[in-house]
């Protein structure tokens, strides 16, 4: 399961070359070394699994998340030193008591609304590292565990503050168990795309958001007031969340017809996930009420469905979240309506021969 693309970082390598290119002397060192950093570790990252997993608290009661957030302390060790695990009251490291405090949210999400008992539905301990290396500008799941940066301060704030991170990456791991969706091209976009999708689905629950009171941002307590622009990423409106003269401007096309062919970021993962992320966004809409209620669930079904092919492309997808809106909500109802017009809405085509 654990392959060498099995790492995913958050900040895309395009944004980290934009630095690279355009920042400061700081700015560039701190992008330079993240960047190198995770691609050593996707040729070799099975040792920091070993450590992280062998530092893993016990499984608890079902539905219970047992949480281990460790300190790197600026190290690239992993798991780093135990500073707070289950039950332990608040630590006074704004870092360690966020990750604690999002892992748990994330965790109650899933087991709230989807009855999933934390990433492979077992149980299976939450395992953080904070403070990990100097400057570091990424969050990422290995395969074992998750592992947030601080960021340079500069562009981006510490990775712990944004909820919708910590659950993009916890959400990698779930993806991880149930479909196995190969990290490239199409298939590596969908990954993301998940992601994405439980990230703000997360956060619109913790909020108690509507679908009209969520602001469909990904990464939106993550940039610092020093760069023009919103957030990472927005579903809405995908290729519009920042507009900056150091970053650029957001490329994610929002269509099939601004579909970006490319051998970068493992064929375009962070960049083409903007067309199914806006798919899920005008499905969801359009169904109106809670997000999750609907067409999260729906999202989760077909995640679930041993009929998603681990290298499905987005036709392939839509046709399985149409065909589990139908068998959830009926043939004939508006959600697979909704659905169908949410992927139509972004160029993807359905045909539905062979399903």
């Amino acid at each position: 399961m654990y392959a060498q693309d099995s790492l995913y970082g958050f900040i895309p390598p395009y944004i980290l070359d934009r630095i690279i290119d355009h920042g400061t002397q700081r700015q560039r060192s701190f992008a330079l070394g993240t960047l190198t950093h995770v691609r050593s570790l996707r040729a070799d990252h099975g040792l920091p699994h070993r450590r992280a997993q062998a530092m893993e608290p016990g499984r608890g009661q079902p539905g219970q998340p047992q949480r281990s957030i460790h300190d790197a302390q600026g190290q690239m060790q992993l798991p780093g030193v135990a500073v707070r695990v289950e039950g332990q009251p608040a630590s006074g490291d704004a870092a360690v008591d966020e990750a604690y405090d999002a892992l748990g949210i994330t965790h109650d999400f899933f087991w709230q609304v989807f009855g999933r008992d934390s990433i492979d539905n077992q149980g299976l301990a939450l395992v953080g590292t904070v403070h990990y290396g100097e400057g570091y500008e990424n969050a990422f799941w290995n395969g074992a565990q998750m592992v947030f940066g601080d960021g340079d301060g500069e562009i981006f704030n510490r990775f712990t503050r944004s909820l919708d991170v910590v659950a993009h990456e916890l959400a990698h791991g779930v993806t991880e168990h149930e479909a196995g969706l190969v990290y490239f091209n199409q298939s590596g976009a969908l990954n993301e795309s998940v992601s994405d999708v439980f990230g703000v689905l997360t956060t619109q629950f913790s909020r108690r958001q509507t679908v009209d009171q969520a602001d469909w941002l990904i990464g939106a307590d993550l940039l610092t007031d020093k760069v023009n622009g919103v957030a990472l990423r927005s579903m809405a409106n995908p290729g519009t969340a920042y507009d900056d003269p150091l970053l650029g401007k957001d490329p994610q096309p929002a269509h099939m017809r601004d579909f970006i062919t490319t051998r970068e970021d493992n064929g375009g993962v962070h960049l083409n996930s903007g067309i199914p992320n806006r798919a899920f966004y005008l499905a969801a809409t359009t169904m109106g009420g809670y997000a999750w209620e609907k067409a999260g669930r729906i999202w989760y079904d077909t995640l679930c469905d041993k009929r998603l092919a681990n290298d499905a492309d987005f036709s392939a997808f839509a046709r399985l979240t149409v065909e589990n809106a139908k068998a959830r909500f009926g043939a004939l109802a508006s959600e697979a309506r909704a659905v169908e017009q949410g992927w139509a809405g972004v160029g993807v085509n359905l045909d539905e021969e062979g399903l």
